[in-house]
């Protein structure tokens, strides 16, 4: 009886977790977002680290409609250790109204986790983007670089919201061979 218990509160705790998608208490989400404008390609510049993207490079995600009003989201790395290409396809949805630019998406049946838009540029060049806590936060841009003054202010951003910025892993962007 004492394993079924454990186990029950694990996948409590479990679920809990992975179907959390509002996002962290004291973060701002972008209002007036532009879906339309934010679809396309973005290149990870920076993440903090989280198993299902451990060891990738050259990560990109790239964001296109869903007939049912969703987005498709193609995330896509290289795995340096296997020597190969990784991509896993999902889909988001806005919580709310479409104008905030906080999603929920799934990569995994059932399961939701919150993507939220923290940080934009009017032209759509960059966004810092964080999951439902502070465990999950991604710089990202529409160039596989980003100029060091524009990195700092999104760092400077992070930390002003409480994120641990030390940690944060930079992205190789560039062909490793």
């Amino acid at each position: 009886m004492r394993f079924w218990s454990k186990l029950c509160v694990m996948l409590s705790a479990f679920v809990s977790v992975a179907c959390s998608v509002t996002p962290p208490k004291d973060v701002k989400v972008v209002d007036n977002f532009d879906s339309q404008r934010y679809l396309g390609t973005w290149y990870e510049i920076a993440r903090l680290d989280h198993r299902f993207e451990r060891g990738l490079e050259q990560v990109t995600a790239n964001y296109s409609p869903r007939e049912d009003g969703g987005l498709k989201v193609v995330n896509r790395g290289f795995d340096t250790k296997r020597q190969q290409w990784k991509e896993s396809e999902g889909k988001a949805y806005f919580i709310g109204s479409p104008q905030t630019a906080a999603l929920k998406v799934s990569f995994f049946g059932p399961f939701y986790g919150g993507y939220n838009v923290i940080e934009l540029d009017p032209q759509y060049r960059y966004a810092l983007v964080c999951g439902p806590n502070k465990d999950y936060l991604w710089i990202l841009s529409r160039t596989p670089t980003l100029d060091a003054a524009t990195r700092d202010r999104l760092v400077q951003i992070a930390q002003g919201y409480g994120f641990d910025t030390d940690a944060l892993i930079w992205v190789n962007q560039q062909p490793s061979h």
